[in-house]
């Protein structure tokens, strides 16, 4: 019976023992990821330090929310400054003129 099933996994032109070799290399592989926990890829310790973040956020704003200091609201906002204009050019060029050198 192993003889027939190391005839099945052989792959042509490697060694017999190839497709076996092969085979456990694939289970191994299989294995390791069902048996892994995420936290080792990381992913536990990132959602821990943005759940650290979101109860500090919460603090701050039960905190505002005790004092009673009131939120700046858009209708309190203060209108945008109004952007300076340009300066007029009056029909000249608006870029510097190159005027050197100035001995020829």
């Amino acid at each position: 019976m192993l003889e027939v099933w190391a005839q099945r996994l052989t792959i042509p032109g490697l060694p017999e023992w190839s497709g076996l070799a092969v085979l456990l290399v694939l289970i191994l592989l299989v294995l390791c990821v069902l048996v892994m926990p995420f936290s080792v890829f990381g992913v536990k310790g990132r959602l821990d330090s943005i759940e650290a973040q979101l109860d500090d956020l919460r603090a701050d704003i039960r905190a505002l929310a005790a004092r009673g200091i009131p939120l700046a609201t858009r209708d309190e906002a203060p209108p945008p400054s109004v952007a300076a204009a340009p300066p007029e050019t009056h029909g000249r060029r608006a870029e510097p003129r190159i005027n050197w050198p100035q001995g020829r």
